[in-house]
């Protein structure tokens, strides 16, 4: 295969089937495309037989799959650092398994990409829910009242903290489920921070691009299916993650004063979420903000 100018990079975990419906979708989205390009799974030793048939698919060159298989569960922010230092294109695209891509939404998404790459320097696609619905993934950064309208106010219900425009706009941060931009700026502000294991990590790294005066944006042109949470075992985990990455992003980039706020803010979230669960008898909800007020 000639050199590509499109690497797709795409971290796996004990999710076999969505995985391999991903790379069908990519392929048959760039059916008859003038891009070269090249899928990279990054599979963090999953234990569902995901190895055997991912191997089986990159053995076929029309597949454009080349698999790497890590060893150990690297999470999502190192597995997407290891896929990058791996691929060959300039330009990255890094796409979670649990998406079905739609039409040619690729393909739209690169050419923007390409002939913007100057100003646009990381750039998301609209992202829809199984049943075709917009999925909020243009997003602002938590600052204190972003972080208390997530958690109190339902914040995306009302596009207060993501939202799904209709127009190619400029945004704080996209959904790291999809993110278009070249290897050089990847790169250039090291990937992922390698201390997130997962949930966050996109915040930091288009927190840090906006520090260095990269810009981000959302193309709601190019339109793929996230159907969300496929490797997160639960609701309980990934609300633990958010929490932690809070927390984490609050230590890295903000004074101890705004860290102090939001320890309080994640409490009082804990504490209401507790009494309705104990009102309701919710085990669920008992459980998993015992361990949130915990971590807070």
């Amino acid at each position: 295969m000639k050199t590509p100018n499109l690497s797709i990079v795409i971290v796996s975990y004990n999710t076999r089937k969505i995985t391999e419906d991903c790379v069908e979708s990519i392929n048959r989205s760039l059916t008859n495309t003038k891009i070269k390009y090249e899928i990279i799974v990054v599979d963090n030793n999953s234990l569902d037989g995901s190895q055997e048939t991912l191997q089986k698919i990159a053995k076929d060159r029309a597949n454009h799959l080349t698999y790497f298989q890590t060893g150990s569960n690297l999470g999502f922010g190192r597995g997407n650092n290891f896929g990058v230092k791996r691929a060959n294109g300039k330009y990255i695209l890094l796409l979670n398994t649990d998406m079905i891509v739609l039409n040619r939404a690729i393909e739209k998404l690169y050419n923007f990409y390409v002939v913007r790459e100057k100003q646009v320097h990381f750039l998301g696609a609209k992202l829809l829910n199984s049943d075709l619905t917009p999925q909020p993934s243009a997003c602002r950064f938590f600052t204190l009242p972003v972080v208390f309208a997530t958690l109190l106010l339902k914040g995306d219900y009302w596009g207060l903290t993501r939202s799904s425009p209709d127009k190619f706009c400029r945004v704080d941060w996209i959904s790291g489920a999809c993110i278009m931009t070249t290897k050089k700026y990847y790169q250039r502000l090291g990937g992922f921070d390698k201390d997130i294991f997962m949930y966050m990590e996109e915040v930091d790294l288009l927190y840090r691009a906006k520090k260095l005066g990269l810009n981000t944006f959302f193309y709601p042109e190019s339109q793929i299916i996230h159907l969300g949470s496929a490797s997160s075992n639960g609701k309980t985990f990934p609300i633990l993650q958010v929490y932690r990455g809070f927390i984490f992003f609050y230590k890295k980039h903000f004074s101890f004063f705004h860290l102090l706020i939001l320890y309080a803010i994640l409490k009082f979230k804990a504490i209401i979420a507790l009494l309705i669960g104990k009102i309701k008898g919710n085990r669920y909800l008992i459980s998993t903000y015992e361990q949130a007020f915990k971590i807070s």
